[in-house]
């Protein structure tokens, strides 16, 4: 019986490396992690705000201002050194009070802009402020977009990835013949869940290791690694059960659009927007992606509740995945 599982688990590996499974799974690893550390953290950098000042001779002036304010020697010079940096601040004085200038960017950040130029006329930088959290502002970017990158991969990887092997195996007259052998047939959905949970488990190590880039990232990974798992599991059995019950690949390629669109679209718009709605504390993925994240953020607020629930869902899956078999296997009989 041993024997014959991990002939199993040899047959799928191979299918997995024939139709470049792997290859695909590297690549996305390489995408990702240059759209993390050259695209997304740089772009997403909060900007600098250059404070220029011109005071007009025989105007008076407060002169305990802060060094952070650069002093220039005409009007034009101010519009100058907008032009080249448009998140500044010009300061002008004309008959002691002074004059904001600056591109319009929103009301909001405008404000934040001229209060930071206006604390910098008193000769003194803002209060030391107090610190909220634990992470720099960088690499909370990471752990989001390493959450986000993640979420969407194993949903991906574990829907498509799976149907394409089985609706290759239907092709081939694989599942006849393992019809005809004394083997369990649950062996031929569990070989296929660990492979592909073995293989999720090793992209979301690297993805963490590569992209986190924070003191806690092994503190935190085995957390992210249980989250990742269970995510995995109920998504290979999500496609496993799919592919056995529909016809072909053009079906489940329509199946996987309404899956997708309903997994991600509502999931992202409320944990990352303020659209928030009532209705999406019954959606089982919001769930999910919250879990993935407060692994991320390393935040205790799963309790017993949420671990019991996924694991009777991977189990029902299961079992509704395994009548699914059981019914293909007689048409093909």
């Amino acid at each position: 019986m041993q024997k014959s599982f991990c002939s199993l688990l040899k047959k799928d590996l191979q299918m997995m490396i024939s139709g470049k499974f792997f290859l695909l799974a590297l690549g996305s690893l390489i995408l990702y992690t240059l759209f993390i550390n050259f695209g997304y953290v740089n772009f997403m950098k909060a900007p600098g705000y250059g404070v220029y000042m011109y005071v007009p001779k025989g105007v008076s002036y407060s002169e305990g201002f802060s060094d952070k304010i650069k002093v220039v020697r005409s009007e034009q010079e101010v519009y100058d050194c907008l032009s080249k940096d448009t998140n500044g601040i010009g300061i002008m004085y004309k008959e002691k009070n002074p004059e904001f200038v600056l591109y319009y960017g929103s009301d909001t950040i405008d404000n934040h802009r001229i209060t930071y130029a206006h604390s910098l006329l008193k000769g003194k930088e803002f209060e030391t402020p107090i610190i909220v959290g634990k992470n720099t502002a960088e690499e909370k970017q990471r752990k989001e977009m390493s959450c986000e990158l993640l979420f969407i991969e194993i949903i991906a990887v574990g829907f498509l990835g799976i149907a394409s092997i089985l609706f290759k195996e239907k092709q081939m007259g694989v599942m006849r013949v393992y019809g005809i052998t004394p083997a369990p047939k649950a062996f031929f959905i569990l070989s296929k869940l660990l492979v592909f949970l073995i293989s999720d488990l090793i992209f979301a190590t690297l993805l963490a290791i590569f992209n986190v880039r924070s003191p806690e990232t092994f503190h935190i990974l085995p957390r992210v690694l249980l989250q990742t798992g269970i995510l995995s599991l109920i998504m290979a059995l999500v496609g496993m059960g799919c592919s056995l019950l529909l016809k072909d690949f053009k079906q489940f390629s329509l199946a996987y659009l309404v899956v997708a669109l309903f997994i991600s679209a509502p999931v992202f718009l409320s944990a990352n927007t303020s659209a928030q709605n009532s209705w999406i504390k019954w959606h089982p993925f919001y769930h999910l992606y919250m879990g993935m994240k407060n692994a991320f953020f390393d935040f205790q607020q799963e309790g017993i509740t949420y671990f019991l629930l996924c694991l009777c869902s991977i189990f029902l899956l299961f079992m509704l995945v395994k009548m699914a078999f059981m019914r293909e296997l007689s048409k093909e009989g």
